[in-house]
C-alpha cells in the first residue's frame, strides 16, 4: 500500500514517479505519504467506515482506467514492477481509494444541502463576483528591436503597414509576415482579452479602440505592436437566476470539504489525545 501510495503522491505533487525525485523531494514525498497513511488508517478505522464495501466493477473499471494509459499490458506490468506493485496490490490499493472515497463521501453528506435562500445571500454579498467586464478580440502584429535606431525603423515600418490594414484577413496576412510573436501563425489572433490582461499600455490602446480600428504603434516591454479590435463584447451584470444553480454547487462543494476537514481533524485530536493518555 506504501508504494501505491507514494507513487499516486508523487505523481500528484512533482509529476515525476518517485525513482526520479532529487533528495529533497524525496524527503518531502516520504513525510507528506507517512501523514497520509496515518490519516487514511485513521478515516478506515472509524465507525463511519463500518460495512463500506467497493463493488468489483467500481474496482474494475478503476483499474481499466489506469491500465488504458499504458500502449500495452506488458509495459503496464513492468512500470508495476518497477515500483514494487503486482496487478494484486493495485487492486488491492484501488479497493482502498474507493473505500476511502465513499466514507468521506458519507461524512459530506452530513453538511446537509445550500438552500436557495443561502445562495442568493450569497449573490447580494458578492455583487463584483457576478460582473462580467467588457472584453474585447484582439489580434496584434509585434514587432521586436535591439537598438534605438532599430526602434525607429520598426515604428516607421509597422506605420507604413497601417493603410493596408483593412480588415481581419488583410491583418491576419500581414501578421503572419511581419509579426515576431508565436500568435502570427494564427494571424495574430491574441483572442478574447478583458482588463488586466495585457500590458497596461497595451490594455489602455485596446480599450480605446472601436471594433474594426487598428491602434497606431504602440510600445510595450515586448516592442512595438499594432492592434486590432475584432469586436467588443460588452460588459453586463449577471442575475442571480443565470448563476444560482453555480452559486449552489460552489457553496456546497465548499461546505462538504469543510465538514470532512472537520471530521479529518477530529480523528486526528482524538487520536493524539489517546497517545497522551
Amino acid at each position: 500500500m506504501q508504494a501505491y501510495l507514494e507513487l499516486k503522491i508523487s505523481w500528484e505533487l512533482f509529476k515525476k514517479v518517485p525513482a526520479a525525485l532529487n533528495p529533497a523531494e524525496q524527503a518531502k514525498l516520504h513525510k507528506i505519504s507517512v501523514h497520509q497513511a496515518r490519516i487514511e488508517a485513521l478515516i478506515l478505522g472509524a465507525p463511519e467506515a463500518a460495512g463500506v464495501m467497493v463493488p468489483w466493477p467500481a474496482v474494475e473499471a478503476r483499474l481499466k482506467e489506469i491500465q488504458s494509459r499504458y500502449p500495452d499490458r506488458d509495459e503496464f506490468l513492468a512500470d508495476m514492477r518497477a515500483h514494487h506493485l503486482s496487478e494484486s496490490s493495485l487492486v488491492d490499493a484501488i479497493n482502498r481509494d474507493l473505500r476511502l472515497e465513499t466514507v468521506l463521501e458519507r461524512v459530506s453528506a452530513t453538511a446537509g444541502m445550500v438552500s436557495e435562500v443561502e445562495a442568493e445571500i450569497y449573490f447580494r454579498l458578492h455583487p463584483a463576483a457576478f460582473q462580467r467586464p467588457e472584453m474585447r478580440r484582439i489580434q496584434h502584429i509585434l514587432m521586436t528591436f535591439d537598438s534605438p535606431g532599430e526602434k525607429a525603423r520598426v515604428q516607421a515600418t509597422l506605420n507604413a503597414l497601417i493603410p493596408a490594414l483593412t480588415d481581419h484577413e488583410s491583418f491576419a496576412a500581414l501578421a503572419l509576415k511581419h509579426s515576431q510573436c508565436p500568435s502570427a501563425l494564427e494571424g495574430g489572433v491574441i483572442g478574447l482579452v478583458k482588463p488586466g490582461q495585457l500590458y497596461p499600455e497595451l490594455e489602455t490602446v485596446a480599450f480605446a479602440l472601436q471594433a474594426g480600428q487598428v491602434s497606431a504603434p504602440t510600445e510595450s516591454p515586448m516592442g512595438w505592436h499594432l492592434l486590432r479590435c475584432d469586436a467588443i463584447e460588452p460588459g453586463e451584470t449577471l442575475t442571480f437566476a443565470a448563476v444560482r444553480e453555480r452559486i449552489i454547487e460552489r457553496l456546497g462543494e465548499a461546505r462538504r470539504q469543510a465538514a470532512q476537514k472537520a471530521w479529518i481533524q477530529a480523528l486526528l485530536q482524538a487520536a493524539g489525545n489517546r497517545q497522551a493518555a
